[in-house]
């Protein structure tokens, strides 16, 4: 007998996840995407499965902007283990070496003005960074160590929260790119001991924080007591990662030539940058930047319904 294939749904919007620990960014995307039933998603970066933490997650039309929030600063809280080595940099990887621990609050607080601002980091082999199309994960996971290039990251802020016997507790905001585990591994070198990330929980990714995020077990719960649409209570609007971005409203004659891929004239118009449309109606029909004639260029155009 021929299976069925499942009508997904077309719903457009963000869902703020609070990632549980174990899942990849991929796995807990698909599996928001089962109980929500989207036709089309995507998430906006990954994050390691020992990881917890804000994860937006993008369906439909808000799929057009996760590059948008791929790019947005990010901050974490994270438990750095002193004293213990791993292949990973995590609590995930195998031991390489422990060592005795004696450090003090002093002694680690003087070493974080050197990661603060624009620094230089090498991203470790278990990462999902591709060299000749292969993840360089894959390639540690086979025992080859290849040579990476140093990348610009920024740390705008990296703060002590606690030190107690052999672990600490950091909250770093960074840019993106900017690995956590990577700082931890080095600030362990530098310390002598050595150390990795035990625990990370990501607190905010761009305008988000987890104030505003729901756990997967609230979603299956109510998948479980109302079906798909109980879900449909979290979807957050399509240009909620934007919210930051001046907003422009056009006329009903402008939202029409724009929205055909013309350029148009909107009073209160920024000198430059990017800006969120909104049509004579108030809803959102996309993205668009400001150009040197001081028309606005349209970038991202929403379907319309």
């Amino acid at each position: 007998m021929a299976q069925v294939k499942r009508v997904r749904r077309n719903v457009s919007g963000i869902i703020l996840l609070d990632k549980p620990r174990g899942f990849t960014s991929n796995a807990a995307l698909q599996k928001v995407r089962w109980l929500l039933n989207a036709e089309k998603a995507g998430h906006t970066g990954s994050l390691d499965p020992l990881a917890t933490g804000v994860l937006p997650l993008c369906f439909g039309e808000a799929t057009k902007f996760s590059q948008y929030l791929l790019d947005a600063d990010k901050a974490y809280e994270t438990v750095m283990q002193l004293g213990v080595t791993t292949t990973t940099a995590d609590a995930e990887g195998e031991v390489l070496e422990r060592k005795p621990v004696a450090v003090t609050r002093e002694q680690l607080e003087a070493l974080l003005p050197r990661f603060r601002g624009d620094i230089q980091q090498v991203p470790p082999m278990y990462s999902a960074l591709k060299r000749d199309g292969q993840p360089l994960y894959k390639l540690a996971r086979a025992g080859e160590v290849v040579e990476r290039e140093p990348r610009s990251v920024s740390i705008a802020r990296l703060e002590l929260l606690a030190l107690e016997g052999d672990q600490a507790r950091l909250a770093v905001a960074c840019s993106k790119g900017t690995y956590i585990r990577t700082l931890v591994e080095d600030l362990g070198q530098l310390l002598g001991c050595g150390a990795h990330v035990a625990e990370l929980r990501r607190t905010q990714a761009g305008p988000f924080d987890l104030s505003r995020t729901v756990a997967l077990e609230t979603l299956e719960q109510l998948h479980a007591e109302g079906g798909t649409e109980a879900l449909d209570a979290f979807l957050q609007p399509v240009d909620c990662g934007l919210e930051h971005w001046p907003l422009l409203q056009l006329s009903e004659h402008s939202a029409y030539y724009w929205l055909h891929g013309q350029p148009v004239r909107a009073p209160e118009a920024p000198k430059y940058g990017m800006v969120r449309v909104q049509d004579h109606n108030g809803r959102f029909i996309g993205i668009g930047e400001v150009s040197e004639d001081g028309r606005i260029a349209p970038r991202r155009l929403i379907r319309s319904e």
